[in-house]
């Protein structure tokens, strides 16, 4: 790997740490603000986080491609910053995680968009599994630091120690935690420049949902295209509500606070660190539809929660979860990468990516959401969320063994000349 490519790595560890434990640190917010029967409200805070990803998907690739994408980083990961700011000063906690999400929405397509551009289509998958195992790894450890602040110990020494306008457990975190931006700020001024054009020939709004909607489209279309992003759609939707899922269950089953809950969370995220590695060195950009089968098993495995009672048998089976999700995401998540660098360009196809996965993020925790205002317990949602996990990728796999027999591209793969821009 080239060398700027570890400076992306470190960059997206100390950002995404951040990140997750803001989660944290926001979720204990709200059960410090909001009365006991809302607790359908700590899957709409991911709700809020997201809705930028969509409301803005025809911008941020445009944006993303508009000046170098190191710029862009250090820009977003500001943003991020004024939101953690403002949830200390006592914005509405869904308000204000809003704001922070907006900033994660622009600098999604620049942090795996400059993959493509430094890196050649034959590294990718390997790429891939180092930056989602730094990320899998930031969130193993956001979430312990996010839980671990919010403890009552910990409370209590921060708010002796932080500003006097700081007066609670979840206030406190959130100071700690805006040191994790700062970091990452500052790594993001050594990412090198890859040389690529970011000139821009039109920076008119209707000209750019024109031209989202047209990329949108072309890799829909593209046979390949279709199958890696409505998996991946499916994946992260599912992770999303599974992080809350986790919460609840343990809560449940465990008898665990939220502070001790965000370690099986932490399993979970290791397990996927786990499974991405070994994808990285198993699973070649070429085989990577190979393992659309994990995702039917991902389904089942999940069920197997409702039986669990015991700390032991609990950790092992996330740990399952985990391993099998990211063994399974990392090869869809490149090819589906490749296929849009060379449809449209790196930044336009992460926009397009990040709109229909934050679309089934959306669409899920409405569901969750709705599940826990209308009085179902935990196990029903984890067997139902089990059953919709398991069929739809059964679906994905037929769609992509009829494709086959009409001819897909696969014997293409790394032999394509990439299309900066799709003409419209």
């Amino acid at each position: 790997m080239k060398p700027g490519f570890y400076t992306i790595i470190a960059a997206q560890f100390f950002s995404s740490l951040a990140d997750n434990a803001l989660l944290i640190a926001t979720i204990a917010l709200l059960y410090e603000t909001l009365p006991s029967d809302a607790s359908w409200m700590s899957p709409m805070l991911k709700w809020t986080f997201v809705l930028s990803y969509v409301l803005f998907a025809a911008f941020v690739g445009a944006f993303a491609d508009a000046m170098p994408k190191a710029q862009v980083m250090l820009i977003t990961n500001s943003i991020k910053f004024v939101g953690c700011l403002f949830l200390i000063l006592g914005m509405h906690p869904l308000v204000a995680y809003a704001i922070v999400g907006f900033g994660a929405a622009a600098y999604s397509p620049a942090k795996y968009g400059i993959l493509t551009e430094l890196l050649p289509p034959k590294q990718l998958v390997a790429a891939n599994g180092w930056i989602e195992g730094a990320t899998v790894t930031s969130i193993i450890l956001g979430v312990l630091i996010g839980g671990a602040l919010i403890s009552e110990r910990s409370a209590t020494f921060l708010i002796g120690v932080t500003p006097p306008f700081i007066h609670s457990a979840a206030e406190a975190a959130m100071f700690v935690i805006m040191f994790g931006y700062i970091v990452a700020a500052v790594i993001n001024a050594f990412i090198p420049n890859t040389g690529v054009d970011h000139r821009i020939p039109n920076k008119n709004p209707l000209f750019l949902v024109r031209e989202f909607s047209h990329c949108f489209l072309l890799l829909w279309r593209d046979r390949l295209g279709q199958i890696s992003l409505a998996t991946t759609t499916l994946f992260w939707g599912a992770g999303a509500t599974l992080q809350f899922i986790v919460l609840d269950w343990s809560a449940d089953a465990l008898g665990y606070s939220l502070s001790q809950a965000t370690m099986l969370q932490g399993v979970v995220a290791l397990g996927i660190a786990v499974g991405a590695v070994l994808a990285a060195r198993m699973i070649s950009l070429r085989d990577a539809v190979k393992v659309l089968p994990l995702g039917v098993a991902i389904g089942f495995v999940v069920i197997a929660m409702i039986f669990v009672r015991h700390i032991g048998a609990a950790i092992a089976l996330l740990v399952i979860i985990g391993m099998i999700a990211g063994f399974f995401v990392v090869p869809m998540n490149a090819l589906l990468q490749h296929r849009g660098h060379v449809l449209m360009g790196a930044g336009h196809s992460i926009a397009v990516q990040n709109f229909n996965e934050n679309i089934g993020i959306m669409v899920m925790l409405a569901m969750y959401a709705l599940m826990l205002q209308s009085g179902l317990s935990v196990n029903v949602a984890i067997v139902m969320f089990g059953c919709l996990l398991s069929a739809v990728t059964g679906l994905i796999i037929i769609k992509h063994a009829r494709n086959q027999a009409r001819g897909d591209s696969l014997h293409l793969i790394g032999m394509e000349k990439p299309k900066i821009r799709p003409p419209l």
